[in-house]
């Protein structure tokens, strides 16, 4: 067995964990800035709870509430700079994937003042971030457990920043703040998780211990989408175990990175509004028809978790992702496959895959007759 495997923040879970745990952020000092968004954080009550930890402890705050959707390297700079200028000995980032993203980033920023968007992506800081506490509230981003930023840049596009900076000291992992969601963040949301989990999971890389993680998670995100899919309201204990899932998946992510379907999904999400998950999951039945040519062994497993055909698998991710409106032109994709020639992603497929190939599968799914 391949025991290779490198995942260090610290995670500690289960229904009320911030109160129960105050003292660990004490810890961390007595001044701290909360990186979130404007709504889900005080709507799933890992805000109030955040405030009452931080009280209990006489811990001083500020908050930072102006992470939108896909978050832009700028707002993330904002943010370090308000974190430097009151002093703040660490981040709290609360919420989905962009608040908890943009936290990461403001981290670094907070202590390498001069510290350019350009610079970050290039990952040019010096000095170490200041230590990150990672609150989760929906069950798709595994951005708690890994070591990933992804924001967007200057000129529209979305772009990830890997590094080990980029890991939380400490996760509190509440399954509770999930309950808010409604349906269309619970489907786009468990995309995205189930997307990391298969796409790992067919990865060439993929190791013994990734694998475990992803045949943990893919059954119940499964699961999960096939009932939203058929309009079913998910129960609390279905809830939880979907973001316990997203955890797993996200342990996938770390321990692989992504093939094609998520930087394909960005031009989704960047030019047509599609949110991530089912931006990413347009893509993965192109995935699998890749697995089943070339890594036939690995994708019968798949199939075999799942409980499921390619048919059944390719027509639910299609229904949900929602996205078979979209229409290019040539033009537009070949503009698109600029991007893609030197495409780290497309060692993570099985066989391989290319621009040539590239162009081909947006051309069947997109191109304007």
């Amino acid at each position: 067995m391949d025991f290779n495997f490198y995942m260090p923040a610290r995670i500690l879970s289960g229904k009320g964990v911030i109160l129960e745990n105050s003292p660990e952020l004490k810890a961390l000092g007595t001044r701290c800035l909360i990186v979130t968004g404007t709504r889900s954080a005080k709507k799933s009550g890992a805000l109030d709870d955040a405030f009452a930890a931080l009280e209990k402890e006489w811990i001083s705050y500020s908050v930072f509430d102006k992470i939108q959707a896909n978050p832009l390297a700028e707002t993330c700079q904002e943010a370090g700079n308000q974190a430097r200028e009151m002093e703040a000995d660490f981040i709290l980032g609360i919420g989905g994937g962009s608040p908890l993203d943009s936290a990461k980033a403001a981290a670094i920023y907070a202590t390498n003042p001069g510290l350019t968007t350009e610079g970050m992506l290039q990952k040019k800081w010096k000095k170490t971030p200041l230590p990150l506490v990672l609150i989760g509230t929906t069950s798709g981003t595994g951005s708690e457990v890994s070591s990933t930023s992804v924001l967007t840049w200057e000129d529209g596009r979305k772009r990830a920043v890997t590094h080990p900076d980029l890991y939380a000291d400490l996760v509190f992992a509440d399954p509770q703040y999930t309950y808010s969601m409604n349906r269309e963040l619970s489907i786009t949301t468990a995309l995205d998780a189930f997307s990391h989990a298969a796409e790992g999971f067919l990865s060439p890389v993929c190791n013994d211990i990734a694998a475990l993680c992803a045949k943990k998670a893919m059954p119940t995100l499964w699961e999960g989408l096939k009932a939203l899919e058929a309009g079913e309201a998910l129960s609390s204990t279905q809830k939880d175990a979907m973001y316990y899932a997203s955890l797993w998946a996200g342990l996938v992510l770390n321990a692989t990175g992504t093939a094609f379907p998520h930087p394909f999904g960005y031009i989704l999400t960047e030019d047509y509004n599609i949110p991530h998950g089912r931006a990413c999951a347009t893509f993965l039945p192109a995935l699998v028809l890749c697995g089943m040519e070339n890594s036939a062994e690995r994708t019968a497993a798949l199939f075999d978790c799942l409980g499921c055909t390619f048919s059944e698998l390719s027509d639910v991710l299609s229904r949900l992702s929602a996205t078979a409106h979209i229409r290019m032109t040539a033009k537009q994709i070949e503009t698109y496959s600029t991007r893609w020639e030197h495409l780290k992603n497309f060692k993570n497929v099985p066989g391989g895959f290319d621009a040539t190939r590239g162009i081909a599968l947006f051309r069947g799914l997109f191109l304007d007759p």
